[in-house]
């Protein structure tokens, strides 16, 4: 025979769910620990979380939002340097444009 559905009440939901957000550790990882799928803490996650005992930063958190923040302020560096000789292109080809022109009178 089949293994037998496990229930848990209201209160143990919640209570899991307070836990999760207190931990740095994953989802599986607790998961794993308390013996209940990841996917059935994830749905209960999605009907009890609240954010205010959740911690501002965890570390992987932390560190994932710096390498983002740092690939940003490189792109938007590269996209300067793109649009400072773009300017400087525009600027030659107006004095080229101008030269050319009183060539022509």
């Amino acid at each position: 025979m089949g293994n037998q559905r496990q229930r848990y009440n209201e209160e143990f939901k919640k209570q899991t769910v307070k836990y999760v957000q207190e931990q740095t550790k994953t989802v599986p990882e607790i998961a794993a620990e308390l013996n209940i799928p990841a996917g059935t803490i994830h749905n209960w996650m999605s009907q009890y979380r609240s954010f205010e005992n959740e911690p501002l930063a965890n570390p992987e958190k932390l560190r994932q939002m710096k390498e983002e923040l740092a690939a940003k302020e490189r792109e938007a560096k590269k996209k300067d340097q793109e649009i400072a000789d773009l300017q400087e292109e525009l600027a030659i080809l107006k004095k080229a444009l101008h030269i050319f022109s009183k060539e022509k009178n």
